[in-house]
């Protein structure tokens, strides 16, 4: 029984194991910021790159509309039935919740019926332009981790454009233009992400693919960052090491998965022909019943953890940095230029950690972490370190025969564990003019 019950629990750890490694974790890296490890001198800290887990974005988002009247229902107003455009006998009243459709229920949880929206105003101005500008905020860096997801109820816009900052919203560039005919809204030529590929990644491209009228399959339009990510991942996104390679070393790509704002430019309703019916122009407004956006603070492979506060995200950094993305290094720990973290070399990265700064050492001689006595040297109140008798040295990383007129020759005793200085502290001293080796 015992035997039958070990191979069943094997099979199921053989099962688990397998779907595990064709499971594509495509940000289940990096994790952890240091670790503890022992060597010759004992108990030390390894640091290593990390971030945050992805989550849903959405939850930290501030929108603003533009202009702020459009949403319907100041006046109260009827529109058509989405399922039947002739059918217009339907109320939007900003004065009654039933009848309301505020900014805020294109963020709701789904799943009541019927479903909820945010809906425009109608095209009552036709032809006037009937445009509205959709602005979501976070007030942080963000770095995307899977695709935009924008779900309407009121049938895809015949134009539309999606928009990127990544600086809090003073500057703007194009993400995606979505039209049912392209070389006639935007002058370009119509184009898939699948048309791409690793070298033309970049290019921003006018897609029809996601602009339809009132069809009840076609309510959600994407932007994707998946089909991107596996131009260097592979189709499953199991070569992430080829990613995390390519997102290291080229900036550009970096940056063009990094947010701080979105805007969604509505410049045309879903009018499911090529004429407007002037005649029932309450068949034509905007309605977005979700928006997906899923992502991670960018924290620059400083931080596995991001909080907030004061209604504002943040990173809770590691690795002696400090700031909303750990963009700088803290007070006293300014002894090398601030360096973001590194995904090479795969699998744990490079932390890049801030070190203490040259005027720091007289009053932090050492430490349990970043400055570790040497040699079984023992930190004392950390202003000094009590070294074996064959050591010396701030941290005990010389040894003392070096001074004698012999050196450290053999019959010393001593020769095999000479030349062992602290990597860190040779750069301190070195930018001090201190080193003596």
């Amino acid at each position: 029984m015992y035997w039958s019950r070990f191979l069943s629990l094997h099979a199921l750890w053989v099962t688990v194991s397998s779907m595990m490694q064709h499971y594509p974790s495509v940000w289940g890296h990096y994790d952890v910021c240091k670790t503890q490890i022992y060597t010759e001198e004992g108990k030390v800290w390894d640091y290593m790159a990390c971030q945050p887990e992805a989550r849903d974005m959405i939850k930290y988002v501030k929108v603003t509309l533009d202009p702020p009247d459009i949403t319907c229902g100041d006046p109260p107003e009827t529109f058509c039935a989405m399922g039947n455009p002739y059918m217009c006998n339907n109320e939007c009243d900003a004065s009654t919740q039933e009848l309301a459709h505020p900014p805020e229920l294109m963020f709701d949880l789904e799943g009541r019926h019927p479903s909820t929206f945010w809906q425009s105003t109608t095209w009552k101005d036709y032809p006037k332009p009937l445009h509205v500008n959709i602005t979501l905020s976070w007030n942080k860096t963000i770095e995307l981790t899977d695709n935009i997801v924008i779900t309407f109820e009121s049938g895809r816009p015949d134009q539309m454009i999606l928009e990127k900052s990544l600086d809090y919203g003073r500057t703007w560039q194009p993400y995606q233009y979505y039209a049912t005919d392209c070389l006639d809204a935007f002058h370009m030529d119509p184009k898939s992400v699948r048309d791409l590929s690793q070298h033309t990644v970049l290019e921003i491209i006018c897609t029809e693919e996601y602009s339809t009228g009132y069809m009840t399959n076609s309510k959600i339009i994407h932007f994707e960052i998946k089909d991107r990510f596996a131009f260097f991942a592979g189709p499953r996104l199991h070569n992430m090491a080829s990613l995390y390679g390519q997102l290291d070393t080229t900036k550009k790509l970096r940056d063009f998965f990094t947010i701080t704002d979105l805007r969604i430019r509505l410049l045309r309703p879903a009018t499911g022909e090529i004429y407007v019916d002037e005649q029932h122009l309450a068949r034509y407004f905007y309605a977005i019943s979700d928006i997906r956006v899923y992502g991670r603070c960018k924290c620059n492979l400083h931080a596995t953890g991001c909080k907030e506060e004061n209604k504002r995200l943040l990173c809770e950094c590691e690795h002696n940095t400090t700031g909303p993305d750990c963009g700088k290094c803290k007070k006293n720990y300014q002894g090398r230029p601030w360096s973001p973290g590194s995904y090479l070399p795969i699998p744990k990265g490079t932390a890049n950690i801030c070190i203490p700064s040259i005027s720091s050492i007289g009053t932090n001689v050492c430490d349990n972490e970043l400055l570790h006595c040497q040699n079984g040297g023992t930190c004392i109140n950390n202003v000094r370190c009590q070294c074996p008798p064959a050591y010396t040295g701030i941290l005990c990383e010389k040894l003392k025969c070096e001074r004698d007129p012999g050196g450290c020759g053999q019959n010393s005793g001593q020769g095999a564990r000479a030349h062992r200085p602290l990597v860190l502290l040779t750069a301190l001293l070195a930018a001090a003019g201190l080193c003596t080796w």
